[in-house]
């Protein structure tokens, strides 16, 4: 299985780039992992939230296929511990998935069409964060759910 992670618009801080790719790197050991980014819109000034958002939506699922399952990061999505989270990567596992696709949206949000095509909607946190620092808190959660699946000492119990 691969586990893609799709965000709109690039990481402008350098450290936080340096430790998504730490994160990033040590998941191939386990899986493989795929980092996509969709370049921001250019000329959005004349949009407004819901063009924007459509926009966006597109480009998203240009890149999904039919048999991916597709959940997105999302402020209203379900909560997880990190051990109920790598058990929910495991159940995603156990059903032979070829493609597990997480999306970050952009500043706004997600579209009509890209809530209606997810099959899940995660929350890391009642929160706030920017789009920037949930890559990095996700691709690190996703890295400590493999370690608890494999029963490493990464994560203390």
């Amino acid at each position: 299985m691969t586990i893609k992670l799709v965000c709109i618009g690039k990481t402008d801080k350098k450290e936080l780039e340096t430790l998504i790719k730490v994160y990033a790197d040590r998941l191939q050991h386990y899986i493989k992992f795929e980092f996509e980014i969709i370049p921001d819109l250019k000329k959005t000034k004349n949009l407004d939230e819901n063009q924007q958002k459509t926009k966006e939506g597109e480009l998203i699922l240009a890149g999904v296929q039919n048999s991916d399952f597709v959940v997105l990061l999302d402020e209203n999505g379900k909560q997880y511990s990190s051990e109920n989270f790598s058990e929910y990567i495991q159940k995603r596992m156990n059903t032979g998935l070829k493609r597990l696709i997480f999306v970050i949206g952009g500043p706004y949000g997600f579209s009509e069409t890209v809530y209606s095509r997810a099959d899940s909607k995660i929350s890391l946190s009642k929160m706030t964060f920017s789009h920037q620092m949930v890559r990095l808190f996700f691709t690190e959660q996703l890295y400590r759910a493999f370690t608890i699946l494999k029963n490493e000492p990464y994560h203390h119990r």
